[in-house]
């Protein structure tokens, strides 16, 4: 299944569970803590009171109450101190701890807000940094959907310079496929008020080129005049990597259900994005 990093309230979000970034008492402060309070109701801080507290880097789960969540998972951040102290790998643990307990306790999606970027200082890139190697090695064996919730306008722009990264390592080590291809894009979701918005960042080579700006042919038209169908032309270079298909859908972070449509059913047409 995959990662998706959204712009959206982790508080509306209908998913198994949601991770509150809290403290080791477990008292609600501010921040996203506080809105999932709220939202949850009363009877989320009555719950909380009897887990004891909770570490840094730990997790304890409580219901979801009045939020669309099934579960809360509870976790105290680490404090940003120069990043010398331990604080990157206490981080992790938090991430690595939620996801475990969220398999225990069978949830299918897990939504995360950015833990300790808030209040307790960490860096916003860092927070990317970490979470999203945790969640894909987490994802290369397991089966769920993990979305990073970022609310305010810095977390956003930082997750698109995140993914704007691995385009160009992805252009820097395919260079023969970017040359015969234009296309080159990635997508990240901004869900505000019940509407989603998809926007696409193109590469540096595309919005780039030389002679200015250009009209790109149209996808359904380019792949009317291809060989072999998509379907066809996926799966033979799957076999030619010698690849699974279980290792194909989670590299290509396309979740199982999509990828069994592909499979399926030859008339299956995946959406541009």
């Amino acid at each position: 299944m995959p990662l998706f990093i959204i712009r959206d309230d982790i508080t509306r979000l209908d998913c198994d569970a949601i991770v509150n970034p809290t403290n080791e008492e477990l008292i609600p402060g501010g921040g996203t803590d506080a809105a999932i309070h709220r939202a949850a109701g009363p009877a989320l801080l009555a719950a909380c009171r009897d887990l004891g507290g909770v570490k840094v880097g730990e997790v304890k789960a409580t219901p979801g109450f009045r939020l669309c969540a099934r579960y809360v998972l509870h976790t105290a951040g680490p404090i940003w101190d120069g990043g010398d102290k331990g604080e990157s790998e206490a981080l992790a643990s938090c991430y690595q701890n939620a996801l475990a307990l969220a398999q225990e306790l069978g949830c299918e999606s897990l939504a995360f807000p950015l833990v300790a970027a808030g209040t307790y200082g960490f860096p916003c890139d860092e927070v990317l940094r970490i979470a999203t190697e945790v969640i894909r090695r987490f994802l290369d064996e397991h089966e769920m959907t993990v979305y990073l919730a970022v609310y305010d306008r810095e977390a956003y722009h930082v997750s698109a310079r995140l993914f704007h990264h691995v385009m160009a390592y992805i252009d820097d080590r395919y260079v023969e496929q970017r040359e015969a291809s234009p296309y080159r894009s990635y997508c990240i979701e901004s869900r505000r008020r019940g509407k989603t918005l998809r926007t696409t960042a193109e590469s540096h080579s595309l919005a780039c080129a030389e002679d200015g700006p250009f009209d790109a042919p149209d996808l359904d038209e380019m792949l009317r005049h291809m060989d072999k169908g998509f379907a066809e032309t996926l799966f033979a270079f799957i076999d030619e990597k010698g690849m699974t298909d279980v290792e194909c859908y989670k590299k290509a972070n396309v979740d199982k259900k999509t990828f069994s449509n592909i499979k399926c059913n030859k008339d299956y047409k995946p959406s541009k994005t």
